[in-house]
């Protein structure tokens, strides 16, 4: 069964994907992005002290209602003043392809993630050469089996499509603002970036 309740969707989907990345000794974590919040509840299972934060107030609303036990921000990661190095896990599903620059948003949530913990991204890119087009085929057939199983929940998030940046370019950035950062490529639309911040 996929997270939540009967629902399903493409960013639910990975949700395992970040879940599994959060090391045994996080107490803190940041959803960025949170959008209904989904992913905040799940990772407030596992760390004691979880914030989400998202710019749509009234998507907040719908996030609030998934766990009372998530500290829900109204703002926007880029300038709310979070102290420096302060989330022991800081995530984000399908949200960098918000914001116009992926180096300078990749080098924000490097900067809140503490020394010794872990950076998540999930995001969504433009397809632009043959290796690309493959994955667009897989996640096709993928998301024709899987939303058959499950059915698709529609999330009530603003939604950004075409993605403005392609997967060359948004890997450049991971690479220039993460040395040493994981990254994969993913059927469903999707690509990974995985960061370990280095031990003071």
């Amino acid at each position: 069964m996929p997270p939540g309740p009967h629902r399903w969707n493409h960013n639910i989907h990975y949700h395992r994907l970040v879940l599994d990345a959060v090391p045994a000794h996080a107490r803190t974590a940041l959803d960025v992005g949170t959008g209904n919040g989904l992913l905040a509840a799940e990772l407030a299972r596992r760390v004691p002290d979880v914030t989400g934060i998202d710019v749509d107030a009234p998507v907040l609303d719908s996030a609030r209602r998934e766990d009372g036990s998530v500290r829900w921000v109204h703002g926007d990661v880029r300038t709310h003043p979070f102290p420096p190095a302060s989330f022991d896990v800081v995530a984000s599903i399908a949200t960098l392809h918000h914001l116009p620059e992926p180096e300078q948003a990749f080098a924000r949530l490097a900067e809140l993630t503490a020394p010794g913990g872990v950076l998540v991204v999930v995001g969504l890119a433009r397809s632009t050469t043959p290796a690309d087009a493959v994955f667009v085929l897989a996640g096709t057939v993928q998301h024709a089996v899987l939303s058959r199983r499950y059915g698709f929940w529609e999330h009530s998030a603003p939604a950004v499509w075409p993605p403005p940046h392609s997967y060359r370019e948004v890997r450049a950035g991971a690479v220039a603002a993460l040395p040493g950062c994981r990254w994969r490529h993913l059927p469903l639309w999707r690509y990974a970036v995985v960061w370990n911040a280095p031990r003071v």
